[in-house]
């Protein structure tokens, strides 16, 4: 019994690597999916020349019906400042330096991060972070091909020193990133958040999304970048905490 398994354990394999036999293609490396990435950005040299960049643009959130503006202030290597201006609600601001990141609200006032959210943070601000993809995560994986609405992509697994693990959908097509899936920490608990990066446009020889989808379980925003531009000036104190001395917001 045992030899007649085996013969015919034999014969499966050597029926499935037959000529004309259905195979699976092989997925590309972490290494690969990446660099194809950087390439559908611009590439690296491109890339390397820009050392800030500040974007605005509008922000709604349907479910509840609040709109407002967004700012996204970026400088390398490792700065990152979000001021958010809402109907009725006030600016609520968030960022990070190399020193740590805080976040400014005006219903719960000023708080540092710290833990798992203050990774998240400090990795987030990481400027040109496809740049750097295996100095920020401990692991890369591609763990397979899935669908982003219509579109094939790869499906990466990033996994950070501290953290949890984000997922990360690159086109197979074009190489461009179209979504990534992370459950972040908050003060209110973990919560699972879908990003969907769409209408990638050239600026400057680089390609950036200009509407990027948030999806919670509680809530969906939708961002509708206006403008991007590169190379701004940008004084450091701008990322600082409030309240440090010298530093005005």
């Amino acid at each position: 019994m045992k030899r007649f398994f085996a013969v015919s354990l034999v014969a499966l394999v050597g029926l499935m690597a037959a000529p004309g036999a259905a195979q699976t293609p092989a997925l590309p490396t972490a290494d690969q999916v990446i660099d194809k990435y950087i390439t559908a950005l611009g590439g690296r040299a491109v890339l390397e020349k820009i050392t800030s960049r500040v974007a605005k643009g509008t922000m709604e959130i349907a479910d509840i019906g609040i709109t407002g503006t967004i700012q996204i202030s970026e400088k390398a290597p490792d700065k990152a400042l979000t001021l958010v201006e809402l109907a009725g609600m006030g600016p609520i601001r968030e960022g990070a330096d190399a020193s740590g990141a805080w976040e400014e609200n005006p219903q719960t006032g000023l708080r540092d991060k710290t833990g798992s959210e203050l990774a998240d943070a400090k990795r987030g601000a990481t400027f040109n972070a496809e740049l750097k993809m295996k100095t920020i995560y401990k692991t890369l994986q591609v763990t397979g091909k899935e669908k982003v609405g219509t579109r094939d992509a790869y499906a990466l697994v990033a996994t950070p020193p501290d953290g949890t693990p984000t997922k990360m959908y690159f086109d197979v097509e074009t190489g461009l990133m179209l979504r990534q899936s992370v459950t972040r920490e908050t003060p209110q608990g973990p919560i699972d958040v879908d990003v969907f990066l769409e209408d990638y446009r050239d600026i400057e020889g680089t390609k950036q999304p200009f509407t990027v989808r948030q999806v919670t379980s509680a809530f969906s925003m939708v961002i509708r970048i206006t403008e991007i531009k590169h190379n701004v000036p940008l004084d450091d104190a701008i990322f600082k905490k409030p309240g440090v001395p010298g530093v005005v917001h």
